[in-house]
């Protein structure tokens, strides 16, 4: 090799070494970018939850432990959408607590338009840092219902005129006197301690909130419900936003009490991530539904029926205990009313006596129309079953009984299926004859009968009467459009 060719051979290395060296700096350069991206977005994500039917255990599970999580994460928001008719007061609790305990800003939002935040959804609202509403949502109607029966409407909650202002209605001179009032029997009292308390609770929500704690009672009290702009203007949330995007924009830079402290929302350029619930969540909330309750029950009914008219088929026996099981569930996670209860078991044993004891459909009719109102009152306003459900289930419920009915006819139209009156009007054929006496077969028996003129084997015959052991017989001739179907007297 001479001097140029190593001049030329050195100059290309120390070419090659300052392109490797940019391209690793290059690559330096958008790790650094990258890492500082990462640090600079990290505290710059909210994550979104769902509440979308009956505050149920599962939903209590699911939303306290997403709201912990987010708050041990140092997320910048948690934004709850909420569309619910209300339910279990410990639950409500359960999830309002996690919000009170929360180191991050927590929003409730009622959505889509045409959602509703009713009763523990209005407590949970209240409990909010920050509480918002879409067009066309409504919210209110708190009065607690205890689980097996409604409030009363002439309940202690209301309060009552005292005789001392009925007197200074009366007269000007009339002196005034101290507030009485008649005294609670034991069911109102435990009424009006339920009531008392909810009232003393949604006020503490409220005043830690800066909500309207006046108008929070009334919901309670007297169940009022209002629209989203109405509760604008009640002070009952804090803004209306057409869409998360728009909830984003208006609550930025907003400044909230949360338990650590003050904090100055963020909300720009936020990087949201929904969370759903786990898969037991999600069942759990699908059998704490009205309508999956009432056919849990009706499934758990007609499988332990079944099994007692056909003892040792295990399976419809198995199926109705596993529905019974999950009813039951249904059940104790959702307000219900004694009565409607008891009155879908009477009319599942009129129904069932039907079978049994027929009355040409009177107490089968008696019962199906108990079950259906059953069916209706069994949960309360805002619970209720939906009418395809009670149609349906009252459609196979009736069709079952007219299979039953239309059975019951049958066996009395046929007359006697034994004895001697049994076997007049049968068809049979002649297997020997002589004359006017011979052998007959009839419904698979063979006898010996007799006729008025001469027959021959194989012919077509009727019964007419039975004297002794022996039948008296006509031959029968086929129709001529129907062959051999249909006989008919000679």
């Amino acid at each position: 090799m001479n001097s140029t060719d190593a001049v030329t051979h050195t100059a290309r290395d120390r070419t090659g070494f300052f392109v490797w060296l940019f391209i690793l700096g290059a690559m330096l350069f958008g790790i650094s970018a990258f890492a500082q991206n990462i640090e600079n977005t990290g505290g710059k994500e909210g994550v979104i939850l769902t509440l979308n039917g009956a505050v149920t255990p599962p939903s209590a599970q699911y939303l306290a432990r997403e709201i912990q999580a987010a708050s041990e994460a140092g997320k910048e928001l948690v934004i709850i959408e909420i569309d619910t008719p209300g339910g279990l007061m410990d639950s409500m609790k359960t999830i309002i607590k996690a919000i009170l305990a929360s180191d991050t800003p927590v929003a409730t939002y009622v959505s889509p338009q045409g959602a509703r935040s009713a009763s523990a959804g209005l407590y949970i609202m209240y409990s909010a840092h920050i509480s918002a509403m879409s067009p066309a949502t409504n919210t209110g109607a708190a009065t607690p219902v205890e689980i097996g029966g409604a409030p009363s409407e002439d309940g202690p909650a209301a309060p009552a005129e005292t005789e001392a202002e009925d007197e200074a209605e009366e007269g000007e001179n009339a002196s005034p006197a101290a507030p009485t009032s008649e005294p609670l029997t034991t069911p109102d009292a435990l009424r009006a301690k339920v009531i008392n308390d909810s009232v003393a609770y949604i006020r503490a929500l409220a005043e830690e909130r800066g909500r309207n704690a006046d108008w929070g009672e009334s919901a309670v009290r007297d169940a009022v419900s209002v629209t989203a702009n109405e509760a604008l203007e009640l002070g009952v949330i804090d803004l209306i936003a057409t869409d998360i995007d728009d909830l984003l924009q208006q609550i930025n830079g907003r400044t909230v009490t949360v338990n650590s402290g003050e904090k100055t929302l963020d909300t720009e350029n936020l990087r949201l991530e929904r969370i759903e619930p786990t898969l037991v969540e999600k069942i759990l909330g699908f059998i704490a539904n009205p309508n999956v309750a009432v056919i849990l029950m009706s499934l758990a009914t007609t499988g332990i029926i079944i099994e007692m008219w056909n003892p040792g088929s295990i399976f419809p026996g198995a199926l109705g205990l596993v529905c019974l099981v999950l009813g039951f569930y249904s059940f104790q996670v959702l307000p219900f009313n004694w009565l409607g209860l008891a009155l879908m078991g009477v009319g599942v044993i009129f129904m069932t006596l039907e079978a049994y004891t027929p009355t040409f459909g009177l107490i089968g009719l008696s019962g199906l129309i108990l079950f259906g109102f059953g069916l209706f009152v069994v949960f309360p306003e805002g619970f209720r079953v939906s009418a395809s459900v009670i149609g349906t289930m009252l459609t196979i419920a009736g069709a079952l009984l007219g299979m039953v009915l239309v059975a019951i006819v049958g066996s009395r139209s046929h007359g006697p299926m034994i004895g001697g009156d049994a076997i007049r009007r049968r068809v049979g054929v002649v297997d020997e004859w002589d004359g006017k006496e011979g052998w007959v077969i009839v419904e698979g028996e063979r006898w010996r009968a007799r006729a008025d003129k001469p027959l021959s084997r194989g012919d077509k015959i009727r019964v007419i009467e039975i004297d002794g052991l022996v039948l008296v017989v006509k031959q029968a001739k086929a129709s001529s459009l129907l062959g051999n179907l249909t006989p008919k007297e000679a």
